[in-house]
């Protein structure tokens, strides 16, 4: 884990780990347990619409996400997963707010089944009523500019444009549009959120100056889940090494690592010839 003087501060909390995991789609809540020790994330999301109010209470799902919270650093993050219109997102948030206790909500407004684009408009007026009711809201979007500069002055505590579309596994799909939205909007944090499926892609995420990443279906669906998670941890702890570290600057010819002054000894023998 990257030193804790390096942790990320969100809406004035310190959160231990700039990897983010979700709990869906593993193949028992038992994995899902392994997978999230393995991997001690930030944030675990748990989406309210898979679950009745009762499961949640009785359910081995629950019971393990509980113990983590209980006793690791990570934190409970309920999505509006599923809603397509900013009325139900608010009426889903206020549910999570007082089943999960935390007013922490990772706003999501799907506009399109195909994709699962985020609907612009719908999420801008959830993401408004929200922060009015006193929810700190952590948008899911496209890397669209202008609608992830707006969540961000609009107060959101964090704005997370996908890197792919959600289950895609395609990694960053448009890194120079990432890169500008890194550029133009230093103080917001970022995260990327959704279609990530190697570590590579993670730790490229985290390099590029992103403060953190959310991924689900990469380590639940992977053949070793809690291997997976270990993998994702490690990439993202050296991506972030590796921006503070400060990348070399890209060349567009060759430049030598030995210069021609000071020839190693048998090139100044050759030269003899």
């Amino acid at each position: 884990m990257v030193n804790a003087i390096d942790s990320l501060q969100l809406a004035g909390e310190s959160i231990a780990s700039r990897l983010w995991l979700g709990s869906s789609m593993y193949p028992s809540p038992e994995v899902m347990s392994q997978a999230i020790s393995a991997a001690q994330p930030g944030m675990v999301t748990v989406s309210l619409r898979r679950q009745t109010a009762q499961q949640l209470a009785d359910n081995d799902h629950w019971r393990y996400l509980q113990q983590h919270l209980q006793h690791n650093e990570c934190r409970i993050l309920p999505n509006t997963a599923g809603c397509h219109s900013a009325d139900e997102a608010v009426l889903l948030a206020h549910m999570a707010r007082e089943l999960f206790g935390t007013r922490w909500i990772k706003l999501e407004v799907i506009g399109d089944e195909y994709t699962l684009q985020p609907h612009p408009v719908q999420l801008l007026a959830a993401a408004e009523r929200l922060l009015a009711d006193g929810f700190e809201v952590l948008p899911y979007s496209t890397d669209d500019l202008v609608l992830c500069r707006d969540l961000h002055q609009m107060g959101c505590a964090a704005v997370m444009p996908w890197g792919a579309p959600i289950g895609t596994g395609r990694g960053l799909q448009n890194q120079r549009q990432l890169q500008q939205l890194r550029e133009r909007l230093p103080e917001a944090v970022l995260v990327i959120d959704a279609g990530l499926g190697k570590p590579s892609q993670a730790m490229a995420a985290i390099e590029m100056g992103f403060d953190a990443v959310l991924l689900n279906t990469a380590v639940a669906k992977a053949q070793d889940p809690v291997a997976m998670a270990q993998a994702f941890a490690k990439a993202v702890d050296g991506g972030r090494q590796a921006y503070l570290a400060g990348l070399m600057v890209e060349q567009t010819q060759a430049s030598p690592s030995t210069p021609t002054l000071g020839l190693p000894f048998w090139h100044q023998a050759d030269s003899h010839d």
